[in-house]
């Protein structure tokens, strides 16, 4: 491909200039990169510069409608600015997460249930509760019993509401039914429907339903549930990520029982409707079609549950801290802007929210939903037949859909096909816009932060071939239009393999979680709230985290944390050198530390076992402090942001 574009790469390099072997070799010197932009910067100018990028000027700017009336794909998009250019044919997002031949264990009767009702529920009530030793509570809707384990009391698999099946299939959640007799909560129920994918733990769930809305519940050994002066303890709900399509709260990875039981917290993970099943939009009239966010609804429904049951298992309803990985942190972000969900919690952890993944509008939302019919026997009126697909269907049907873009001039939405939209009435903006006014609940603490290379995962696995220069700058065009010139003359001098991969991957780090994470921090602590931020820059020393992708053996990618958030590498089969170990449990004292009094390195209630960690001080992220963020690595320490010099070249672009 460089060959066919003739010399292109005079544009970007000195003439003679050699390009560096190796992956993503970057220049010795900030003297030679400077050297390089200032070469960069006069060959601009250039005539090939200009044959090859100013048709590119044509593309619409960010936020302009498009009349497209057969819904091109990307790459007829991009064939059509340079003819006989040739632009690789794969329909790259079925790389994001979807394993077909999954669809055979769905089908097995063993591995899929979706027909579970009050009956079912009422199955696992009268199962044999005896064998194992665990407390049994009242709750408003009736008995359960948990298990006693190691470190934990755990209640596994309690319903927050009733099955979403049937008629109640894409409708918002309605309120758990009581049940007669001891539910039984010993054992996990089925995850939500999703496809066999999930690249951080490498294992599907055991079992998925459209029964699904339950949640999972970690209490320290030493609660004493029947005193009555026993301290509430703070609470932290867990919302898994997926990209909204895939995960689990009952992935071994997200076991919460050392963070409950090290830090004194109550620890709760959360199911929510997935893909088709959770934010299908078919029209505006809720009693007569889908009208989507219904996974966020979940989401609602159960921290109301948090609200009035939690306390029965040793919970403080007034110290609820929602927090989340990837979609899941996108998920917090919406809780602080829905008005309606304010009540449900009182501080928030986001943990690599992807900022600048647009939320689709209401009329891309019906699009996609009309596209999934199209995928079905079904129309678009006949509700009676879309409730009566069987689950199968309607995953076959998503899976369908999402190998197609919607509209390629919004590329970034091929990451997130499926997942929360803007409504008018739920979701009113986008989280960034939010967020930039003040428009949230900015009396609440909030931690956040990212992985040093969030974007390496989502770019190799689209790309599992080399991508040249040229092919780069035209997918750098189609994210970024107008301003893809300026982007790149900032990124391309720092990256001299002939492989763009790399710098695309930086790219996407800095644009969609870098820097936005660091701008709503700095938009809002002027106005008195109160933000801690960080970097996750340690790369795992076992690489059997990312289950065979071997392009982040050597990388902190994007989900890297989440072991030592949760201390569960034991869990996945993980080995941890003692250093990681120190680090793991300096993490998850930190969290718990935010959930017990909304500062990380607040020393109340600090248990014995995260006093004997030695945390290092974590400044809040202010002006007055230099801006530090936390570095978590091994020796983590508060340091000035790697990456400040390129946040304010996206800052002053003001695209998020």
């Amino acid at each position: 491909m460089l060959e066919q574009a003739g010399g292109f790469l005079d544009c970007w390099f000195e003439p003679g200039a050699a390009i560096a072997p190796g992956r993503g070799t970057r220049f010795k010197s900030h003297y030679e990169l400077k050297r390089r932009k200032k070469i960069s910067k006069r060959a601009m100018g250039s005539w090939w510069c200009l044959l090859l990028l100013c048709p590119l000027t044509l593309v619409p700017t960010l936020g302009e409608e498009m009349n497209v009336s057969e819904d091109p794909d990307l790459f007829s998009f991009l064939r059509s600015l340079f003819f006989g250019l040739p632009v690789r044919d794969e329909q790259f997002v079925t790389s994001l997460g979807f394993d077909v031949n999954s669809l055979k264990d769905l089908r097995h009767p063993e591995s899929l249930d979706h027909s579970i009702t009050q009956q079912a529920k009422n199955k696992a009530v009268g199962r044999d509760t005896n064998k194992a030793r665990g407390p049994v509570l009242s709750t408003k809707k009736g008995q359960l019993k948990g298990i006693t384990v190691e470190k934990a009391h755990i209640f596994h698999g309690v319903p927050y509401a009733d099955p979403p099946v049937g008629e109640l299939r894409w409708k918002p959640p309605r309120p758990v039914s009581s049940w007669l007799g001891v539910y039984d909560a010993t054992y996990p129920k089925a995850a939500c429907m999703q496809s066999c994918s999930g690249p951080i733990s490498g294992e599907c769930p055991w079992r998925v339903s459209e029964d699904c809305l339950y949640l999972n519940i970690f209490v320290p050994l030493d609660v004493d549930f029947g005193s009555l002066m026993q301290m509430p303890l703070p609470v932290m709900v867990w919302i898994h990520g997926g990209n909204f399509i895939t995960g689990s709260a009952s992935k071994p990875l997200y076991d919460g029982r050392s963070i409950s039981n090290f830090t004194h917290t109550i620890v709760v993970g959360i199911e929510y409707r997935l893909g088709a099943f959770g934010f299908l939009e078919l029209g505006d009239d809720p009693r007569t079609s889908p009208v989507g966010n219904y996974g966020i609804l979940d989401q609602q429904a159960a921290l109301f549950w948090v609200q009035q049951n939690i306390a029965v298992f040793g919970g403080d309803p007034s110290k609820v801290t929602i927090f989340g990985e990837s979609a899941g942190a996108q998920s917090v972000g919406l809780h602080l802007i829905i008005q309606s969900s304010g009540p449900l919690f009182s501080q928030a952890i986001l943990q690599s929210s992807p900022f600048s993944i647009p939320m689709k509008s209401r009329h891309d939302a019906m699009k996609l939903g009309k596209d999934f019919v199209k995928q079905t026997n079904c129309s678009r009126s006949d509700i009676p037949c879309l409730l009566s697909l069987a689950p199968q269907a309607v995953l076959v049907a998503q899976m369908k859909t999402s190998s197609r873009i919607m509209n390629p001039f919004r590329f970034l939405e091929a990451f997130e096909t499926w997942g929360p939209y803007i409504d008018g009435e739920l979701i009113k903006e986008q989280a960034p816009s939010a967020f930039q006014r003040g428009a949230w609940q900015r009396e609440k603490p909030v931690l956040l932060g990212t992985t040093s290379e969030e974007g390496v995962i989502f770019i190799y696995a689209i790309f599992h071939e080399p991508v040249s220069t040229v092919e780069s700058t035209l997918y750098i065009t189609a994210i970024f239009k107008q301003h893809a010139l300026q982007i790149i003359h900032e990124y391309l001098p720092q990256y001299m393999d002939a492989d763009r991969r790399d710098m695309l991957a930086q790219i996407i780090t800095d644009y969609v979680f870098v820097c936005p994470a660091r701008r709503t921090a700095r938009a809002n602590v002027p106005t008195g709230s109160n933000f801690w931020q960080y970097m996750f820059d340690h790369v795992v020393t076992d690489p059997r985290l990312w289950s065979g992708l071997t392009f982040c053996y050597k990388r902190a990618c994007h989900g890297a944390e989440l072991p030592f958030v949760f201390g569960s590498a034991a869990e996945v089969n993980l080995t941890m050198s003692l250093p990681e170990k120190l680090m793991s449990n300096r993490m998850l004292c930190y969290w718990g530390a935010f959930a017990h009094a909304g500062d990380p390195s607040s020393r109340a209630q600090q248990t014995t076992f995260c006093h004997a960690q030695h945390l290092p001080i974590w400044p809040r992220y202010a002006e007055a402090s230099g801006w530090l963020l936390m570095n978590l690595t091994v020796g983590s320490h508060a340091q000035v942001a790697a990456r400040n010099h390129i946040c304010d070249f996206w800052d002053q672009l003001d695209i998020y």
